[in-house]
């Protein structure tokens, strides 16, 4: 390996979100352009993991004050993503049903422990390692101390020559913790304490920023606008904007490709139209609306980040309108938002239907089958799911931020290169405005194939991205 990727996430082993995808295709683009990577993220019970076989390459303890914490790192041994996979073993800290929170929807509380022996525990086996890779590339806050790690702990000091790079996915979360816990990090160079410190609390994103190489965010626009919004770290990413790209995500073309995709019901042959009629036929056996209507579909979590506060009042709002259009949505969040989406079914049966859970099969199917996709999001680093439904001609219905800026112009604009509905404005009436625009679009026969036409036609694989991303690499090895 050249570069080693360190996350929480990697699809499929283990995915909450856009960075489990990232990470899952991003190592297998680079190698195949010439920069060996591989992965490394902790070993959950979860069950990709549990049906795979892995074989320990090393063992070792993690110290956490007076705490010590045995652990082990396994590779996987078939290779079965296609770039060298490991996970660390760290019992009584990873070994639970869920990546973030427990099967019921809470969080565990233990973050601050967790996260710190995961990265001791990659950077005590890098140390020891007699490959090391060249890079280390690290991805949101779970392993922003790492290149404060490399840099300033003592233990770690063989490393510190080794380039780093931090990609923020998300700004919203930056681990942030209490100084009260200092007790816990490994011992580090009493100038450097300095490094840590954001608004008064340990903020690992922020350490990241101050202390990587380089800085990437996962599209060019979102880097823009957190710059000017970000939580708290805006004049830290202005002073460091030297460092700082934004770097356009791509999609594995290899999941997402209509041609051969095994989740869904009817795979391309040619004839786009004909793609999407019979695949919506297949979706109307799981969701109770009408397949002679236009379906716009909501896949993600339900969250006020994603805008899904939005859908109770939007569809009863453009349902009550009588807006000729059905409605779907697939994810899971917030329970009062779930409880809401329930009633919604009860009091429009054929036109919306939820499926409240996680579910990568059926997620292919409705980017397969569905018309629009509905994306109100407050924050959208970069998306992928307005990528993956245009490779299925599913035509995007987004809000004008981060890269669903970058990624979606209008249908309206004069040069014929429109990709989607865009609207501005987080609330009802713009919203509103899209819906009832996507519908007309839906009821005009040509300029709905033509617009399917252009969208699955465009290029989103990673390949671009990773040479990008090879040239950072190359500038500093």
């Amino acid at each position: 390996m050249k570069a080693l990727h360190i996350s929480a996430e990697c699809y499929p082993a283990a995915k909450a979100g856009g960075l489990g995808d990232v990470v899952g295709a991003l190592p297998k683009y680079l190698s195949r352009a010439g920069m060996p990577a591989g992965v490394v993220i902790p070993r959950y019970q979860l069950s990709w993991i549990q049906q795979h076989s892995f074989h320990t390459i090393y063992k070792g303890v993690v110290r956490l004050h007076n705490q010590y914490v045995p652990f082990t790192i396994q590779q996987e041994s078939s290779n079965a993503l296609d770039f060298p996979f490991f996970v660390a073993d760290i019992p009584g800290k990873f070994d639970r049903p869920g990546i973030y929170a427990d099967p019921g929807g809470y969080s565990y509380g233990d973050d601050v422990e967790r996260y710190l022996c995961f990265q001791q525990a990659v950077l005590q086996w890098i140390v020891n390692s007699p490959g090391r890779p060249q890079l280390l590339h690290c991805h949101d806050h779970h392993t922003g101390l790492i290149p404060f790690m490399v840099k300033h702990c003592p233990e770690y000091q063989a490393l510190r020559n080794i380039p780093t790079v931090f990609t923020i996915h998300n700004g919203v979360y930056q681990g942030a913790f209490s100084w009260n816990n200092l007790y816990l990090m490994p011992a580090f160079d009493a100038g450097a304490r300095g490094l840590l410190d954001w608004n008064n609390a340990i903020n690992p994103m922020a350490t990241a920023i101050k202390c990587a190489w380089r800085v990437t965010t996962v599209s060019p626009n979102y880097l823009k606008e957190l710059e000017q919004q970000s939580n708290g770290l805006e004049l830290l990413l202005q002073h460091e904007q030297h460092k700082c790209t934004g770097i356009l995500n791509g999609i594995d073309a290899q999941v997402w490709d209509p041609e051969a995709d095994p989740f869904i019901a009817a795979r391309l042959n040619g004839k786009l139209d004909a793609f999407k009629i019979a695949n919506k036929q297949a979706l109307a056996k799981h969701f109770k609306l009408d397949p002679k209507l236009p379906w716009i579909t909501f896949i993600g979590r339900l969250v006020g980040e994603k805008g899904a506060d939005l859908l109770p009042g939007l569809v009863s709002r453009a349902l009550h309108n009588g807006l000729q259009a059905a409605f779907a949505v697939l994810g899971a969040g917030d329970p009062g938002l779930q409880d809401a989406l329930r009633q919604l079914s009860y009091r429009f049966p054929g036109r919306f239907d939820a499926a409240l859970e996680y579910n990568e099969g059926l997620a292919h199917q409705l980017y397969a089958g569905s018309d629009f996709i509905f994306m109100p999001s407050r924050v959208e680093p970069c998306g992928l799911n307005q990528l993956y439904a245009m490779r299925y001609g599913t035509i995007p219905i987004v809000r004008a931020v981060g890269g669903l800026a970058d990624t979606v112009p209008d249908i309206g604009e004069p040069n014929d290169q429109g990709r989607g509905i865009r609207f501005t404005h987080f609330d009802l009436d713009d919203a509103n405005l899209a819906l009832y625009r996507a519908v007309q679009c839906y009821h005009n026969p040509e300029v709905l194939a033509e617009v399917r036409e252009r969208i699955a036609a465009l290029d989103f694989s990673w390949e671009k991205a990773a040479a990008e991303y090879i040239d950072i690499y190359d500038q500093m090895i």
